[in-house]
């Protein structure tokens, strides 16, 4: 028996970023204006979409960037949300208290109402990619949220790679697992590393799509943004990837605003057909929480 479809719309934010944080909200919202009116019903914004990627050096001033969540960046979503009727994840740098902030998003539903926040659990320490200086690892687990248009699991960039966190969201009756990122190339690498990178990207959540059975949308910033050896220059590609893996839609290396259909049903037709969830064997992995088997 076929089942009957539950069809929803998302939209993917893809911009470039600039240090004035009004400019950047203004663009953004222009953007998830655009969304809804191609009648995206869910729409997520970029990594940090108020600034630019201020982690390639490691500098106190960039923590006047910071705004407490629920703040202001929240209340303008909010009334966003309701007067366009979509539900928005916005990602955001969280000013928790003083000497403490997280990599944080913000859920809001339809109708305007403020459902919660994730904070990004897993923190880079790489060259240009320097988030242990300002970000604390997330403490509030990983989660799900129900909104008008279906349940929904929210990650942040570098919790991309760690198919833990999209199993234990997944786990949690998300139908959607979002992901606002930064992601890009080191100037230097790119000739030689950059279409390797960009694969394994898309690659290790198009993975987190199959073992799960859920629908992944990874919505990346793009543009070159200066700093130590020459910036980064984020590659974009935002893309959705169906439960079976399949990437349905995916934008280029440039500004653009995705509206991508899709349908929940698929989300249970996957899952009964490759039954990952059921043959799991919850018996046999215990050693999951140790750092090394050694």
């Amino acid at each position: 028996m076929n089942k009957p479809s539950r069809l929803v719309q998302l939209g993917l934010v893809q911009r470039r970023a600039s240090r004035d944080a009004a400019e950047n909200l203004r663009r953004t919202v222009e953007g998830i204006r655009e969304a809804a009116r191609r009648g995206a019903q869910i729409v997520c914004t970029q990594e940090l979409f108020l600034g630019p990627y201020f982690c390639q050096t490691e500098d106190h001033e960039f923590f006047q960037l910071a705004e407490p969540i629920p703040g202001p960046t929240t209340a303008a979503m909010q009334a966003l949300a309701k007067e366009l009727g979509v539900v928005i994840v916005a990602s955001l740098f969280e000013k928790r208290a003083e000497g403490l902030y997280h990599n944080t998003a913000a859920i809001i539903d339809a109708d305007g109402s403020y459902l919660g926040k994730y904070r990004k659990m897993h923190i880079p320490d790489d060259p240009q990619y320097l988030e242990k200086f300002y970000f604390t690892p997330g403490d509030l687990g990983f989660k799900a949220w129900d909104t008008k248009f279906g349940r929904i699991g929210v990650l942040v960039c570098w919790d991309q790679w760690y198919p833990e966190g999209a199993r234990l969201t997944a786990m949690q009756g998300a139908e959607i697992l979002f992901y606002p990122t930064a992601i890009g190339w080191l100037v230097p690498e790119k000739a030689e590393y950059g279409e390797r990178q960009a694969n394994s990207w898309e690659t290790i959540q198009r993975a987190h799509a199959i073992a799960n059975g859920v629908y992944v949308c990874a919505v990346n910033r793009v543009g070159h943004e200066d700093g130590p050896n020459q910036g980064i220059e984020f590659w974009g590609g935002s893309f959705v990837a169906d439960p079976s893996g399949i990437v349905i839609a995916k934008a280029g290396q440039d500004e653009e605003v995705l509206v991508v259909p899709v349908d929940l049903a698929r989300v249970d037709v996957q899952r009964t057909h490759w039954p990952f969830l059921r043959d799991r064997r919850i018996d046999a992995y215990q050693d999951l929480t140790r750092r090394f088997i050694d």
